[in-house]
């Protein structure tokens, strides 16, 4: 499990005397890797009773031409480019930044699949 509280070390090195122990508010959760598949979500309450859509798999993107200004679903073929991780190229896995292929060409994932639930991209070139 993640925990996402303060470090136990200063900018300097040394180690933070721990004043309190860790609380249940600062617990991660391990992270959603969006693969390309039938659609697979989960909606999940956070913190402030918001809710995140998590997307497990994806198979359509929401493709915008920047040019036209025209926004279309798109068929996602594969990830051509990941800068998060290069791993991920190999894994299928999307990510914000990915560089996807698609029917109408290659485009570059602008939202955050994980958190979002869906899948927004902007063509390039």
């Amino acid at each position: 499990m993640k925990w996402q509280g303060r470090s136990q070390r200063k900018p300097s090195g040394g180690r933070y005397k721990r004043s309190c122990g860790k609380k249940k508010f600062e617990i991660g959760r391990p992270s959603t890797t969006t693969h390309i598949g039938e659609e697979r979500k989960k909606v999940q309450r956070v913190r402030g009773g918001n809710r995140k859509v998590k997307l497990f798999r994806g198979l359509y993107a929401n493709v915008t031409d920047k040019t036209s200004g025209k926004t279309q679903k798109a068929k996602i073929e594969t990830v051509v480019d990941n800068p998060a991780n290069p791993h991920y190229v190999r894994r299928n896995i999307i990510t914000r930044g990915a560089v996807i292929k698609t029917e109408l060409g290659d485009a570059v994932v602008t939202g955050r699949p994980g958190q979002d639930g869906v899948i927004n991209a902007v063509l390039i070139g």
